[in-house]
């Protein structure tokens, strides 16, 4: 067994991520990972391995302490660590995007309850594409999640916990030889499955690097390069730019029969403009202060959204 801590640039309050949902996989209940810490596979570079993750609450001296059953040697904890910090970024720093904003009229109101937010990804890009392919179109998430688990149980290496297992994402060697029709059995599309594979295919063959693209990419070259993936689109690129363990991305514009489209459409209404009648000068304009730090602006807009709808729901 190997247990270690992991340092979060602060400000950083985790425990607001357990009130969005599509953070979270199948097997996750937020309300129990306060008590019982969060429990994922995490992909090492030969190996898959188990890891349960506590967060200590404390947003200016930020702490995740980590406990795998394995014995882990040096470089795989710095291993370990890396894949984490993209899941919970904790290297993302946020301290100048808080001053940046300060007087920004749709972002600033919403500092102060969302203080330490950081978004949450999966352990890598291709994790996140997974993601996204399969339950992209599909309304009912819970459905979608247990789709999503049942592709990482048949593909995916199992790993045991508490005397259960726990199917991994499943990596690409495990993934291109899956036949498109049997991954239709398990929910979704033949389409989706086709995308899967075919990715699989694409990156074993060298065609596709997505360590470059989640890593090196200028939001510019990201957006371009992951739109020419089979079943990436233009709102699947916008949103998995924003998982990436940076702070900065770009919103295209997405004009569909004279009517703009995706985050730029909800982001020129929510200062006010007419998204259909918004140049791009002015788009810009609108969203000056957030130079540098677009993707953790949007993701405290999103976060906004989800406890807004919440507590609408509750309230019914």
């Amino acid at each position: 067994m190997s247990s270690w801590v992991l340092k979060s640039v602060p400000p950083h309050d985790w425990f607001i991520c357990l009130d969005v949902e599509p953070y979270f996989d199948h097997e996750h209940d937020p309300e129990a990972i306060f008590e019982e810490g969060f429990t994922r596979p995490l992909p090492l570079s030969d190996r898959d391995i188990m890891v349960t993750v506590f967060f200590n609450g404390d947003t200016e001296k930020p702490e995740f302490h980590i406990e795998t059953p394995e014995n882990l040697t040096k470089d795989e904890i710095r291993e370990a660590n890396g894949v984490l910090a993209r899941i919970f970024g904790t290297n993302i720093d946020l301290r100048p995007f808080y001053d940046q904003v300060a007087h920004d009229p749709v972002i600033a109101p919403m500092l102060t309850e969302f203080y330490g937010l950081k978004r949450m990804s999966r352990a890598n890009l291709l994790e996140d594409i997974m993601n996204r392919i399969i339950q992209m179109q599909l309304s009912h998430k819970p459905t979608a999640k247990k789709m999503a688990f049942k592709v990482r149980e048949t593909y995916g290496t199992h790993l045991l916990w508490n005397g259960k297992t726990l199917p991994a994402w499943p990596r690409p060697f495990q993934l291109a030889k899956a036949d498109p029709a049997q991954i239709r059995k398990l929910g979704p599309t033949l389409k989706k499955g086709e995308y899967l594979t075919g990715l699989a295919q694409d990156i074993l063959a060298g065609e596709v690097d997505l360590n470059y693209l989640d890593r090196m990419a200028s939001p510019v070259e990201f957006y371009e390069k992951i739109s020419k993936i089979r079943g990436i689109g233009p709102t699947s690129a916008q949103d998995l730019m924003l998982f990436r363990e940076r702070t900065d991305a770009i919103f295209p514009s997405n004009f569909q029969k004279n009517e703009e489209k995706g985050l730029r459409k909800w982001i020129v209404m929510s200062y006010g403009g007419n998204p259909d009648a918004t140049s791009e000068n002015e788009f810009l304009e609108m969203i000056k202060n957030w130079k540098g730090f677009e993707a953790a602006a949007i993701e405290f807009m999103f976060v906004n959204w989800v406890m807004g709808y919440k507590r609408k729901k509750n309230q019914k």
